[in-house]
């Protein structure tokens, strides 16, 4: 079965960070491409890991928020 998830990818310093949204797993690569590669594979470990049956994957629910900056 196939699913499809969101990813979020920030340059942080020389790493690009990237993060599975609907999971929290995170993963890092010196470029988007292994960031993406290695959020993929990170990924289907962590899905590996949980029971086959009856998981369902949570859907992330988005706010927004102010605060005060000088």
């Amino acid at each position: 079965m196939k699913k499809v998830f969101t990813t979020s990818l920030v340059k942080e310093g020389k790493w690009y960070v990237a993060r599975c949204v609907e999971l929290g797993v995170t993963s890092q690569g010196r470029t988007i491409e292994d960031a993406k590669a290695n959020i993929k594979e990170a990924v289907e470990l962590y899905l590996e890991d949980m029971p086959r049956r009856g998981v369902a994957t949570p859907s992330p629910f988005f706010t927004t928020f102010e605060v005060d900056h000088v």
